[in-house]
């Protein structure tokens, strides 16, 4: 099998992905490279942020995931933003369409949502905290780029244009650290907060747009994927489309008008335990 090359010879972007060494490596060189922007968020956080200080084990973690999940929320909007408007080779064919970009992202992708899977789990363990919504959020993304690592007809443009749906997230993470650095009044905040609601509404046009494309090359997908893959990425959008896209717009809708952190709320599961009754 022959991939097209978008990229100058030798740079990472040319990459012969047909191997399965090289998409591996990518893999791993994806899941370190995000550990690595989270341990030096806390380094440079530690070191030159009083607010940051100031918080709790758990929401230093939180903090750190923020950081890093906004980093990540920069290279899926680029990559999603490139597949969606300007590479010809996605627009003319939807369903087989590759590029040796679009491996680079697929992978290092994997790579990202593997490290959110174990950094979940390690502070669960160490936290004694659970959130089902967001274990089974996070095992659905990554069995869905895993899918597409492994199977080499699978076609590029929908994985591309789910890492679009990550344009939210940098605002995200500006939205919670003014928040706990007591900047909820400040013009900047509200200025984040409106344009992270619009771009949630943005999220449900673009998964709008998705099923459209699915529904227009159902056979054609069908017969690409394999069938658990497929399965996969149908629940999983139907999930996105009727759950978890409005539920987080009205959850950052109600923040806009009530600033409180509600991820450490008590009775959360991130959030302190409620206080004891005494007798």
């Amino acid at each position: 099998m022959s991939l097209p090359s978008s990229g100058p010879a030798g740079s990472v972007f040319d990459l012969d992905c047909t191997s399965g060494q090289v998409r591996w490596a990518l893999v791993a060189a994806g899941c370190s490279f995000y550990l690595g922007v989270f341990v030096a968020c806390h380094q440079l956080s530690s070191s030159l942020n009083a607010t940051y200080r100031s918080l709790g084990a758990r929401e230093q973690v939180f903090w750190n995931l923020a950081a890093t999940r906004a980093v990540f929320g920069l290279q899926g909007t680029a990559a999603g933003l490139r597949a969606l408007l300007l590479d010809p080779v996605l627009q003319a064919d939807k369903v087989l369409g590759q590029q040796n970009w679009c491996w680079f992202h697929i992978t290092t992708a994997t790579g990202f949502f593997l490290f959110e899977n174990l950094a979940l789990h390690v502070s669960n363990a160490l936290f004694h905290t659970f959130d089902g919504f967001l274990a089974v959020h996070h095992l659905f993304a990554f069995l869905g780029f895993l899918g597409s690592v492994v199977n080499l007809q699978a076609g590029h443009y929908l994985p591309m244009i789910t890492l679009l749906l990550e344009m939210s997230t940098p605002f995200t993470c500006i939205s919670w650290m003014l928040l706990k650095a007591g900047c909820a009044d400040s013009l900047l905040w509200r200025l984040n907060q409106w344009l992270m609601v619009h771009l949630f509404h943005c999220r449900m046009v673009l998964t709008y747009h998705m099923w459209w494309v699915c529904l227009g090359h159902w056979d054609s997908l069908a017969r690409s994927l394999f069938p658990p893959h497929w399965a996969l990425f149908v629940v999983g959008l139907g999930l996105l489309t009727v759950l978890i896209n409005p539920y987080w717009t009205r959850k950052k809708t109600q923040q806009l008008l009530n600033p409180v952190d509600w991820n450490f709320a008590p009775g959360r599961p991130n959030g302190p335990a409620p206080p004891k009754k005494t007798r």
